[in-house]
């Protein structure tokens, strides 16, 4: 007699709740983010991502068992130097930071996948994310050759997934055929398909110390405005080999995210980048919202948008906020 109190009916006690979600979310959909620096007994905190640390490989130890035991599947390694110069060469050393840290997560969970982030902005003096011209612009090619060794590289140390995030046209092709001819053809790539030039990085910036010494990104990175533009980059990246898609940021580019995930039939990341982490924290520490139901609901929102998995910095307090 009436049908509109339908919704109500099904609302009206949690156990109701849970039977009748359209979106599940668990610790198997999230990847957790990990700063790593060169030297040794490091854990720096992060000043503009609170509850966030910079660590040294020899501490990544008691982290990544915590990650792991919590049943989250990956993490996702940044690398921050020691020194840095015009053709970011310490990305490729074979004792590089992230070369160690991959050594030392396997040692300590040979199970966790580890995912290394494929890019030269942390590495570079000036802070772009490829080789410069003379002129200051970025060198397409030259800059693909670099991409390859790193990647090449993270493999031998034992990455599980490579992950390019440089936007470089033609670097999953390039990648892939490195791995190929290198003896790691079953080595995925993650693929950063549709990475915008977003005013949400600046927290990573400071983090892992990749603000550019001049200019901006925009000219390799994504104008926020286009949705087109980027099933066009994620059809490219697909063509060239990508195993896994991505789109980042997330919150501003739920669209996007559903566009995607309508059109392709690849797994789907998402990167709740640190500006959304960031602002969610320090709202939550002013008393002006409810930290952890805006972290869950945020997370919630990206996964019902359609991404398969999230690249999230509250990873392991969404498990723990799960039961």
């Amino acid at each position: 007699m009436f049908p509109e109190q339908r919704p109500r009916r099904l609302r009206k006690n949690t156990a109701m709740r849970r039977l009748v979600r359209e979106t599940s979310l668990s610790a198997d959909n999230l990847i957790y983010p990990l700063f790593v620096r060169e030297g040794k007994s490091v854990r720096e905190p992060v000043a503009a991502m609170p509850g966030i640390e910079r660590y040294s490989p020899d501490t990544l130890g008691p982290v990544v068992k915590r990650v792991a035991s919590l049943g989250i599947p990956a993490v996702l390694l940044f690398g921050i130097p020691q020194k840095k110069d015009e053709f970011g060469t310490a990305a490729h050393k074979a004792d590089g930071v992230v070369q160690q840290a991959v050594r030392r997560i396997k040692d300590a969970c040979p199970d966790l996948l580890v995912i290394t982030d494929l890019c030269l902005c942390e590495y570079t003096s000036h802070g772009h994310c490829g080789i410069l011209t003379p002129e200051g612009e970025v060198e397409n090619d030259e800059t693909l050759e670099v991409l390859a060794k790193v990647a090449l590289s993270h493999a031998k140390a034992g990455a599980d997934i490579i992950a390019p995030s440089d936007m470089m046209d033609g670097r999953v092709g390039f990648i892939r055929e490195a791995l190929d001819e290198g003896g790691h053809e079953l080595l995925p790539i993650m693929s950063y398909s549709a990475k915008y030039a977003s005013a949400f990085y600046g927290p990573f910036r400071e983090a892992a110390g990749s603000k550019p010494a001049f200019g901006d990104r925009k000219s390799y990175q994504m104008d926020p405005a286009n949705i087109r533009e980027a099933i066009r980059e994620v059809a490219l990246d697909v063509e060239e080999g990508a195993d896994i898609i991505m789109v980042k940021p997330a919150l501003p580019y739920l669209d996007v995210i559903r566009a995607v995930s309508d059109e392709f039939d690849e797994p789907l990341a998402a990167y709740q980048v640190s500006g959304e982490y960031s602002m969610i924290r320090a709202a939550g520490a002013n008393g002006w919202l409810d930290e952890k139901a805006c972290m869950l609901e945020s997370v919630t929102a990206i996964r019902r948008a359609g991404a398969d998995m999230i690249i999230t910095y509250f990873a392991p307090e969404v498990v723990e906020s799960l039961g």
